[in-house]
């Protein structure tokens, strides 16, 4: 009669190992769900982070584009206002010439207004372009966290598998020795 409890004992015993066991497994296999679960927003923060990069190369680009463009306008004014300059100069040098003189005056007026006009163009732009690569910079910072989270949470996740994947075959193991002792 002692045989049969300890036997009983012991099948209870197995049963219980193998419930924990199988409870063991069904945790390996949902934190492998999870793992699976953040692998693609860490992909997708990636992706984010790789298209954000693109955008500020572009806006970059950009940028040197408004410079090259403020520059040249900056040296058309320079040229523009030396050209008055001279038209003055030779105004107060030579009158039988003043109705041309004028005339030129007004074309280099149109020509300084238009300068003004594209280094103005040119600078309102340049604050856009800026402003835009301030905001895409902050941008990026935050997908490279959610990016760096994704791959922590990634980690632990991993180094929990394989904990319980560890516990998983001890208890197998526990469980083959205790059934082959029996």
């Amino acid at each position: 009669m002692a045989g049969l409890n300890s036997l009983e004992a012991v099948k209870h015993k197995i049963q219980a190992l193998q419930h924990q066991a199988d409870d063991a497994e069904d945790r390996a296999q949902g934190l492998h769900c999870e793992l699976e679960g953040e692998r693609e927003p860490r992909e997708k923060a990636e992706g984010d982070a790789a298209a954000l990069n693109r955008c500020i190369q572009l806006l970059e680009e950009e940028l040197d584009l408004a410079q090259e463009q403020l520059a040249i306008a900056l040296q058309n004014l320079e040229e523009a206002e030396k050209a008055a300059d001279e038209s003055e100069r030779g105004m107060k040098v030579i009158e039988n010439r003043a109705m041309k003189d004028e005339e030129k005056m007004e074309i280099l007026e149109m020509q300084l207004k238009e300068a003004k006009h594209i280094t103005e163009e040119a600078d309102r732009k340049y604050e856009e372009v800026a402003h835009k690569l301030v905001i895409l910079e902050g941008e990026l910072k935050r997908a490279e966290e959610r990016a760096e989270v994704s791959e922590l949470k990634c980690s632990d996740l991993e180094e929990e598998l394989k904990y319980v994947t560890n516990n998983l075959k001890s208890l197998e193991a526990a469980s083959e020795k205790q059934g082959i002792s029996h």
